[in-house]
């Protein structure tokens, strides 16, 4: 029985009843060692009765080999592997080792373990149990913490345990519970069952020291009867965990030498695999005749064929206390018996750590380890793998090489300060232009993420022409992100960088050639010919055989830029699903991003609010903060335009919030876009009109939205009697509607050169500029704008006292307004066509589709198209239970019975 965990235990046992209800839920333990963390998770598993259970460790030695730490606590559940999707089965596999595949995103093999963890659960709830959290390999705390965050319906109760000062266990949003030490009364109770013959004294001085803590109460006893007295041990004198790792010093310093010996071939091996300890072990002069002692003595413990250390200080303690050259022995025995092949990678990390001194043959050896490692996007193990590579290699060559991989892969692995250190010790060995290019690469992504836009924008420019001659690919697709790190900086840095990249000879069969010709030519300045094609852009690129999914990307935004957003939709779209049915979560929120936009200016919201609001649940699974900005901010714009005052200010806020380095948000530009839009909807037209000439001024100016507000900004101006002020950038807009040649966009510009003309007194000129506009919304139907440009006309055409002419395009924008959600917008229409003398019509139901939460939609619309449950869930990466849940829900608010009912609603 637990003594004085009852609050962690309540805790606990509701993490297990909402699991047994269907619930899934998670909870991270945190304490120093030896607070009870273990015991907890014991009694967890013991509580859990009838409920399937899975349990891991994650085990300091193999913090460097790649999702070792999830294969072990998978290894129950892998006879349910063939349930899993093909795409998840493939990626799993590749990320264990039991098959050659494509280098797996941590992100993709974490729905798998999603899934996987819930097809072994079947139909019931699964307990799954991970201790010594802090040690898991850097992969798999990735993949499983991305697992936690989409844990929703699944049954599913995810319990981890993480040691407090052993490097970071990251869980940010998780729900955390702290434990503290024991009360008083506690601590008491437990010493007495477990140290009924210490005296007074002794007794008075365990409590003291220990502080609570379950391990030291039982420990402490033994090392303060044993001590001399002559003060060695001072109250205080030492952090506790230092002194526990003192007490179990001492208790391995009284076991017999071939004892000590086997326990440090244990302590180095940290598997726990018997066997391959005991033939280590003989090198040492040690066997299993050599156990019984340490058995005795409560330090280990053997589980069938497992040999466990009571606890992990007792394994620090046998290691740290060994002379150095006994440990180098140690790893060398171990080194010796691991000659399999699936136990290269172990062998290799043994032999560099008994390595004394440089050692080529070691140095290999780890680099072959490395790129196994980087196969499997294990991109961390990958890096520290190189580096150690890098400290043993006698070449000086062949060192530089590994420093500059292991900085490639520490940047791969999102850890800049150690991609920034071995670039620069790199940098500082080597004067080859290709290493260069190379180096300034690495080091401009850690500038780039760290907000230093400046510093990154001149590292790439830079990089780029030293890659110039040897590797123009490279200096093209280095010249193509200094595009966009100067889109951060301002207009002529981005001018600067596309001549730059315009200059650069490429080979006409080259695969970038296409996509850099058309980024050239979409943000450099006019020809005189038209916009460049997106559509043959992307055919090139793909038929010269692109494959990086990064270079068609950059053709999304693009596209953009010239006003192709269907096209620029499609691509997006089409790589999105790409990404979902290969597993490319990281890159999701990127494509996401354009897809997003395109559906905003297209007036299509509903669809922009389901794809935003996913993208910015993945960009928070995935930790990109650029992406939660951004999201952050259309949703913002998304609920402006509904008139949610509330909601937009809040998603502002948090897209303003994230700030890296200098730099601005990345979700300012979209930010001030919601705001403007929020107040001219609102009536607030000064607000409005300060708010978007923001967005006209460096260094945002030249920003998607910035330009595609100014008929915002026009309107906002004419409001107030101030239409010269929108001169300037009424003109801007006007070069960007040529340029484009787009009829959606020529109808805007239609729409503000009558505002602009009624404001003057050009009444002839006005109503002919609105009626031509409203010709090319037919024509071209985005219908917010459409209806924007129709209340516009309404009201002008009211002043005019024409009112039957305006309440027929009154009505026509009132309809639309109250279909989009369009409540500020739909209030004005009312109330102008209420000013002709037309009662408006009663406000229109909302369809039953208005009722549905966006994911709830997103579901139904696929589950309508014939998708089965399985399928939803692969491409949505939720679990199928999950799925089933939310159309369990989404029926009785659609008034319907069965899937076969939801094709009808969506026709």
């Amino acid at each position: 029985m637990l003594q004085g965990r009852t609050e962690e235990q309540a805790a606990i046992a509701e993490l297990l009843s909402g699991a047994r209800a269907g619930r899934s839920g998670v909870l991270v333990l945190r304490g120093e060692a030896g607070i009870g963390k273990t015991a907890l998770l014991d009694d967890a598993v013991e509580s859990a009765g009838a409920m399937a259970v899975v349990r891991g460790s994650g085990t300091e030695f193999e913090a460097e080999l790649p999702f070792a730490g999830l294969q072990l606590l998978l290894r129950p559940a892998m006879g349910s592997l063939g349930e899993l999707p093909e795409p998840q089965r493939l990626a799993l596999e590749a990320a264990f080792g039991m098959a050659v595949g494509a280098a797996p995103d941590p992100m993709f093999v974490g729905l798998a373990v999603l899934s996987l963890l819930s097809a072994h659960s079947g139909d019931g709830p699964l307990l799954c149990v991970v201790d010594d959290a802090q040690w898991l390999d850097r992969v798999s705390t990735d993949a499983l913490m991305f697992a936690a965050r989409r844990l929703d319906a699944e049954g599913i109760a995810l319990l981890l345990a993480a040691r407090d000062g052993e490097g970071a266990f990251p869980a940010p949003g998780l729900p955390e519970l702290r434990l503290r030490g024991l009360t008083q009364v506690s601590a008491a109770a437990l010493l007495a069952l477990h140290g009924a013959e210490l005296s007074p004294t002794v007794r008075h001085r365990v409590l003291s020291e220990a502080q609570g803590n379950p391990l030291a109460l039982l420990e402490l006893p033994v090392a303060f009867q044993a001590e001399r007295p002559d003060g060695r041990f001072r109250p205080g004198a030492l952090p506790l965990t230092s002194r526990l790792r003192m007490a179990f010093h001492g208790r391995v310093s009284h076991l017999p030498a071939a004892t000590q010996r086997l326990l440090l071939v244990a302590a180095a091996d940290h598997t726990g695999d018997l066997r391959a300890v005991l033939r280590a072990a003989r090198a040492l002069g040690a066997g299993a005749a050599d156990l019984p002692p340490a058995q005795e003595g409560g330090l280990i413990r053997l589980d069938e064929d497992r040999l466990r250390f009571r606890h992990p200080l007792v394994r620090a303690a046998v290691y740290q206390r060994a002379p150095l050259a006994d440990r180098l022995t140690a790893h060398q025995a171990l080194a010796g018996i691991l000659d399999a092949p699936q136990d290269a990678d172990r062998r290799a990390w043994h032999l560099a750590a008994a390595a004394p001194g440089p050692d080529e043959a070691t140095a290999t050896a780890l680099e072959d380890t490395a790129g196994r490692a980087r196969d499997r996007s294990g991109y961390a193990a990958a890096a520290a793998a190189f580096e150690r590579a890098a400290r043993l290699s006698t070449d000086p060559a062949a060192g530089t090489r590994r420093l500059v991989l292991a900085a490639e892969a520490a940047s791969e692995a999102g850890e800049l300060d150690r991609a920034r250190d071995c670039a620069e010790q790199a940098a500082r060995r080597t004067g080859d232009p290709a290493l260069t290019a190379r180096l300034h690469h690495v080091r401009a992504l850690a500038d780039f993420l760290g907000g230093s836009f400046p510093t990154a924008h001149r590292l790439l420019t830079e990089g780029a022409g030293h890659a110039a001659a040897a590797d123009p690919e490279r200096a093209a697709r280095m010249l193509m992100q200094a595009a966009h790190t100067a889109w951060y900086l301002g207009e002529q840095e981005v001018a600067d960088t596309v001549a730059r990249l315009d200059a650069l000879e490429l080979p006409a069969a080259s695969p970038v050639a296409p996509v850099a010709r058309f980024i050239s030519a979409a943000l450099g300045p006019p020809t005189g010919g038209g916009p460049p094609d997106l559509t043959a852009a992307v055919t090139a690129a793909r038929a010269a055989g692109s494959r990086d999914p990064r270079d068609l990307m950059l053709l999304c935004g693009a596209g953009l830029a010239v006003g192709q957003d269907d096209e620029a939709h499609e691509l997006a779209a089409a790589l999105a699903a790409e990404s979902r049915a290969l597993g490319g979560i990281g890159r999701l929120p990127t494509v996401l991003f354009f897809q997003a936009e395109a559906e905003v200016f297209a007036g299509r919201h509903r669809d922009a609010l389901a794809t935003a609001q996913e993208a910015l649940r993945i960009a928070g699974d995935t930790g990109q903060q650029q992406w939660t900005s951004q999201f952050s901010s259309v949703l913002a714009y998304l609920a402006a335009v509904e008139g949610d005052e509330e909601r937009c200010r809040r998603y502002c806020d948090d897209a303003l919030a994230v700030v890296a380095g200098t730099a601005m948000p990345p979700g300012a530009p979209w930010s001030y876009w919601a705001q403007g839009t929020l107040d001219l909807g609102l009536g607030r037209a000064q607000a409005a009109l300060d708010g978007l000439e923001r967005l006209t001024r460096e260094p945002l100016r030249h920003h998607f939205c910035a330009t595609r507000s100014i008929p915002d900004l026009v309107e906002a101006a004419v409001r107030l009697g101030l239409g010269p002020r929108a001169a300037e950038p009424f003109a801007r807009f006007e070069r960007w509607a040529a340029r484009t040649r787009q009829p959606w966009c020529d109808a805007l510009v239609l729409r503000c050169r009558a505002l602009l003309a009624a404001d003057a007194g050009s009444d002839a000129e006005a109503e002919a500029h609105y009626t031509a506009a409203l010709r090319l919304h037919d024509e071209h139907r985005r219908p917010l704008e459409h209806a924007r440009t129709a209340l516009l006309y309404g009201e002008w055409l009211r002043r005019a006292r024409r009112k039957s002419e305006a309440s027929g395009h009154l009505r026509a924008a009132l309809d639309v307004f109250e279909r989009l959600g369009s409540r500020p917008w739909a209030e004005r229409a009312g109330g102008e066509l209420g000013a002709t003398g037309t009662v408006a019509p009663q406000s229109r139901e909302p369809g039953v589709l208005a009722g549905l939460t966006p994911q709830e939609l997103q579901i139904a619309r696929l589950a309508g198209q014939g998708l089965s449950n399985k399928d939803i869930a692969a491409g949505l990466f939720l679990s199928p239970r999950t799925v089933g849940y939310h159309l369990y829900k989404a029926y009785p608010k659609l008034g319907i019975a069965s899937r076969g009912e939801l094709a009808a609603l969506f026709e």
